[in-house]
This record gives structure tokens, C-alpha cells and sequence, in this order.
């Protein structure tokens, strides 16, 4: 994994605005009005097109804005088998915490699906991925883009065990540890192939901080047991990939909601900090978490990990000014060392494919304020 040796480095967290093109073909596709063929060739075209776009905006590291998947964690579903959607059988959100019942009035307005509840995933009989083919046709979308183009490195996203089937029940195996295990062992085809594609694998996990205040209102006991069991399965499915080639990013939620029960960073840090990888991407610079600075002034990165705190946010439409960008990322480098900084944004900007966190335009905006405040900052850095 590149460092930012000579420079502020810049990348986001994955998840970008589908383009009108790809939207439109996947909704022909599934109303019977094309064929799967022509949905490959746009969403091929379309990942050619993000890719180019994310360079010619100055990222240094680039994806193919998960165009390939409907949703950032349930598109598993579609890839692994032993699970069974039931729709008339709806959950409570849970990893939406005390905010849910506090703002109910607002999620009603605002996100009625949360204030119903999702339909639950039942895991009726083994987990097993389906066939590697799907995630290998992803890789090799994803490299025809890149040849030709010229990024510092290309990452690709994958879900962790603690954000699969949020919604989920286990009714198969014995025990909770079989279970997560058996998800983690599933996971592991994707991660492999990733790898193997030459990638960084980024594992996005934003359940580990959302299940917080659920579970911590049971006991915080529970909260730690539940945790660390999807972290040491996480560790298990990583195992044999180098370390320096896994990104893992953690969230609080991109949902538009107050987020006044989201986790301390505090309080989760050391779980974060057990997963073997090279670079931990956590959400920094929305007015929830921004003072969250300063737990690295008590708490030590691991020797050669690196750091991508957002530093652009998608939970307002304010473009961020490139000088705020700029002292965001030098207050890192200062506490972390330069080197061991790579500026990032808070979290995707469109988790599901037909949601849209802000307009593309102003998604683009942000991405320019991001480049731009890395370059002041590197200048300061380095004094060039």
C-alpha cells in the first residue's frame, strides 16, 4: 500500500453516484426491457467513465464506485446462498440505536422504510458463496478500466462479517460463533479474488459502530462480545493477504439523522485497531465526530498502519473550503506522522444504488476541496 511519502495522498471510501445511463438499464433489465448483456456493457462503460473521472479530479486512489452492486452490504445476498428473504416478516432497525425512537417523527418522514422495519434475512441452511465468477467478472470490469489510466492504486469493496445481514437471523447453525464464522468463511472468495486482482481490499463495516447503542443499552458487555467475535472472524477471513493490502473503513451510519447515539470512537477504537490491515478509514469530519481528533493524542496507530480519516463528509451539501481540508489533514499528520495520512472522505455517497447523499455535482465539488486541501497541506508538510 502506497504511503504518503512525498505528499498528502487522496482517496474516498467507495460508493459514488450511479450515472442516469446505468440506473436506467438496470431498471429496464429488471422490468423484462433488456437483456443482462446490454446491462454488462453499460455498467462496463460506466465503470470506464467513474474511473477516469475520479483521476482526472486528482484522487490518487480510485475504485469502481461499486457500480457493480445494488446496495454496500446486501449485494452479498445476491452472491452467497443460505439465506431467505421475508418480506411480510419485518425487523425493528436496531442499528439505528436510541435515534430511532427519539426522532421517530423525522425518520417516518424521511426514511418510512427504517420506521417499518426491513424484512428479515433468515439463514436457513449453509452459507456458501455461490460462484466465483461474480466477483471475478468484477475484478476484470474493474482492471479493463483501469489499463491505460494511470492511478497511484485501485482499491475494491467488500462487506465484513459483522455488516452482513444486518437484518438477519440465524435459524441453521448451532451456535452464534458457527454462524459468523460460516459468513466469514463465505466472505473470504471475495477477498481472495480481490487480492488476487492485483486490488486493495477495502472491507466497509459500518454495523460494528451501529449495533453500539443497542446492544450497549443490554450491557456493554454484550456489545464487546458481539464485537469482538465479527472481528476475529473478519481477522480469519483475511488470513494469508498481506496485511498491507487491506483497507478497513468504519462509519457511523451515512443515513441523514441526528447521530446522537452513534458510538464513541473512544469506545470501539481498540476493536478497529485489532483488524489486520494496513490503513483504517473512520469518519472524521462531520459535526458528529470531528473532535474525534483527539483520541489519537491518547491512543498510538500500530507501527507501519495508516490512517484515512474523512476529511470531506457526505452528510451536508456545504463544499468544505480546501484551508479547512488542509488544517483537518494537518492536525493527523501532526499527531500520526505524514506519512502515515492518506486524506479520505467520510463515507460513500451512494450506499444503495438509486441514493443519492448529496447532487453529483456537489459530490464532485467536495472531491475537488478534498485534492485541493492536500495539496495545501502537502506544501505546508513538506515545505514545498
Amino acid at each position: 500500500m502506497k504511503r504518503s511519502e512525498n505528499r498528502i495522498l487522496t482517496t474516498h471510501v467507495g460508493s459514488l453516484i450511479r450515472p442516469p445511463a446505468l440506473l436506467a438499464q438496470i431498471k429496464a433489465v429488471r422490468e423484462g426491457a433488456a437483456d443482462e448483456a446490454s446491462l454488462d456493457a453499460v455498467r462496463a462503460q460506466s465503470i470506464r467513465d467513474i474511473v477516469a473521472q475520479q483521476i482526472a479530479v486528482g484522487l490518487d486512489v480510485v475504485n469502481d464506485g461499486e457500480f457493480g452492486k445494488n446496495n454496500w452490504a446486501n449485494y452479498i445476498l445476491q452472491r452467497i446462498e443460505g439465506f431467505e428473504l421475508r418480506p411480510d416478516q419485518l425487523r425493528p432497525v436496531e442499528w439505528l440505536g436510541s435515534d430511532g425512537e427519539r426522532f421517530a417523527e423525522y425518520l417516518a418522514a424521511t426514511f418510512p422504510q427504517a420506521a417499518r422495519g426491513f424484512p428479515t434475512e433468515a439463514c436457513i441452511g449453509p452459507i456458501r458463496y455461490r460462484s466465483a465468477d461474480i466477483i471475478e467478472r468484477a475484478v476484470v470490469e474493474l482492471a479493463e478500466a483501469v489499463q491505460g489510466q494511470s492511478p497511484t492504486e485501485v482499491f475494491m469493496t467488500a462487506v465484513a462479517p459483522a455488516s452482513t445481514a444486518f437484518g438477519g437471523i440465524n435459524e441453521y447453525y448451532g451456535t452464534e460463533h458457527e454462524y459468523v464464522f460460516a459468513i466469514a468463511e463465505a466472505l473470504r472468495t471475495e477477498y481472495l479474488a480481490i487480492h488476487a486482482g492485483g486490488f486493495l481490499v477495502q472491507v466497509d463495516d459500518a454495523v460494528l459502530a451501529n449495533m453500539y447503542d443497542h446492544l450497549v443499552r443490554q450491557s456493554p458487555a454484550r456489545y464487546r462480545e458481539w464485537a469482538q467475535l465479527r472481528v476475529d472472524a473478519l481477522n480469519h477471513a483475511l488470513r494469508g493477504i498481506p496485511e498491507d493490502r487491506v483497507r478497513y473503513h468504519v462509519c457511523f451510519g451515512s443515513w441523514h439523522l441526528p447521530h446522537i447515539s452513534d458510538a464513541p470512537l473512544e469506545d470501539i477504537v481498540d476493536l478497529i485497531l485489532q483488524v489486520k490491515a494496513g490503513a483504517y478509514s473512520i469518519e472524521a469530519a462531520n459535526p458528529r465526530h470531528e473532535h474525534e481528533w483527539r483520541v489519537w493524542e491518547r491512543r498510538k496507530l500500530p507501527n507501519d498502519r495508516i490512517l484515512i480519516p474523512g476529511v470531506v463528509t457526505h452528510h451536508t451539501v456545504t463544499v468544505e473550503h480546501p484551508r479547512l481540508v488542509a488544517d483537518r489533514i494537518i492536525r493527523f499528520a501532526e499527531l500520526l506522522g505524514r506519512e502515515n495520512v492518506i486524506a479520505g472522505t467520510d463515507c460513500g455517497f451512494a450506499q444503495v444504488e438509486n441514493v443519492q447523499r448529496v447532487h453529483p455535482t456537489i459530490m464532485w465539488a467536495k472531491f475537488e476541496a478534498l485534492v485541493a486541501g492536500a495539496a495545501l497541506a502537502s506544501r505546508e508538510l513538506w515545505g514545498r
